[in-house]
């Protein structure tokens, strides 16, 4: 049978701890023309998120370690990425859970596949065009940028500037004082929290990218933090 091609252009991660059934939904949705990558936990989605993009998250919600609800939730305050959550609970008040915690579409295990694309592709049609992960994203502008305001604006070298949280002003204070050096992320977590051994890891990533799209949003152009593998976070330019 002829591949129907519909989800063509379509960057799909899916999140699933089943190997099996990861399986099968990564190779109906690329049959069907979607860019597909599997990931098996939130903690492996965060890190993909540092630095790549994509346009729908498929969400399981009994994850190892972080669930589904709360992937979706800090999901959603961090870009505008669809979110298809998948559970093996019918429940009406756990499908009310999900989109309150931020999915636009929730279904039982295993999903009828034809239900599965038809909503990856209403979601592609309400999803802001710029978000597209097909869309090549602002290229870095190589300029200054600045704290002001006692750190709580971020000026781009645009001169676009960005009201900016407690949080990420602990973050990028820290980095800004690092003069280009590599802050450990154990320091960065410190900077950020009162409470660092109450502070769950997995959230500096996720504050990370919730603090990368605002900055894109704000100014157009790409915040130049880099995520440094075993050593931590490194601001450039």
């Amino acid at each position: 049978m002829t591949a129907p091609r519909e989800l063509e252009g379509l960057q799909v991660w899916v999140v699933e701890d089943d190997p099996e059934l990861l399986a099968l939904l990564l190779d109906d949705l690329a049959w069907r023309g979607a860019s597909v990558r599997g990931l098996g936990s939130a903690e492996a989605l965060y890190r993909a998120l540092l630095s790549d993009r994509c346009d729908i998250v498929v969400l399981d919600v009994g994850l190892p370690g972080e669930d589904g609800y709360a992937v979706a939730s800090h999901l959603r305050a961090s870009a505008s990425i669809g979110i298809v959550m998948l559970t093996g609970r019918g429940d009406a008040r756990d499908m009310a859970l999900g989109l309150t915690q931020g999915a636009d579409l929730y279904l039982v295990k295993p999903p009828d596949m034809d239900v599965l694309a038809a909503g990856l592709l209403s979601l592609r049609r309400r999803l802001p065009a710029a978000s597209i992960a097909a869309t090549p994203a602002p290229p870095t502008v190589a300029a200054r940028w600045q704290l002001a305001d006692d750190g709580w604006t971020l000026h781009a070298p645009t001169a676009a500037t960005l009201p900016l949280t407690a949080m990420e002003r602990g973050l990028l204070q820290q980095l800004v004082e690092a003069s280009g050096a590599a802050v450990t992320r154990e320091q960065l977590i410190a900077s950020v929290t009162d409470t660092p051994w109450d502070f769950d890891p997995h959230r500096l990533d996720v504050l990370v990218h919730r603090l990368r799209a605002r900055v894109r949003a704000a100014t157009g152009v790409e915040l130049p933090l880099r995520a440094l593998r075993g050593q931590g976070y490194l601001l450039t330019g």
